[in-house]
């Protein structure tokens, strides 16, 4: 950790899962690609929180759950739409477990998201019925924490809601896009990058 670390900021690694790095259940392309990018961003960074999707069995986001509905379908659900994924990061497997090649010994907090069975959780701040904390904003303001740098995957999903959430919790905010990949789910990519540039996102490449 270098000593120019500033103390009021702090690096969220969103979700860097074997589920969602080549050969798991909800791949995003190159994912695993992120990994040797984020290990070293993460040691600029005297405070490292990590994220990972923690979904029980018969989650309602996966399309299993929905008899004659396919993955990345859409459906409604009680707080809006929600895109149907196959069975991934489900509690406790294998494919839950962070990427074995993740290297950040002084990570000093993990959050685990989606533990709600009828509630999907894309940010790390909040569930996506919008109200649902996931306690990190309490946790980051009682640090002192001002500023916060996201890295991860999915870059249109989980890292996008949670930059924008950042935002609106009145968190100054940047995303390492080299340190994060995509799904670019019909144009989706393009729309996440769109929205957390005029939220007041710093996008760095």
């Amino acid at each position: 950790m270098t000593g120019s670390a500033n103390d009021r900021e702090a690096l969220i690694v969103v979700d860097v899962q074997r589920d969602f790095c080549p050969g798991g259940a909800l791949a995003v392309p190159d994912g695993d690609a992120v990994v040797p990018t984020v290990n070293r961003l993460a040691w600029r960074f005297a405070h490292v929180v990590l994220t990972q999707d923690w979904h029980p069995k018969g989650h309602a986001s996966f399309a299993s759950a929905h008899p004659g509905r396919r993955p990345f379908e859409t459906i409604e659900m009680p707080y809006g739409a929600q895109t149907l994924w196959p069975d991934h990061c489900v509690q406790g497997s294998a494919g839950a477990a962070l990427h074995p090649g993740l290297d950040i010994p002084h990570a000093e907090l993990v959050i685990r998201k989606g533990c709600h069975p009828a509630i999907d959780s894309y940010s790390a701040f909040r569930e996506n019925d919008r109200k649902t904390p996931t306690g990190l904003a309490g946790y980051l303001r009682e640090r002192g924490i001002a500023r916060v740098t996201l890295c991860g995957l999915a870059t249109d999903f989980c890292v996008v809601y949670s930059a924008l959430d950042a935002r609106e919790l009145g968190f100054a905010a940047a995303v390492a896009l080299e340190a994060c990949r995509g799904i670019d789910l019909d144009g989706s990519l393009a729309r996440a990058l769109e929205a957390m540039a005029e939220a007041g996102v710093e996008l760095h490449t």
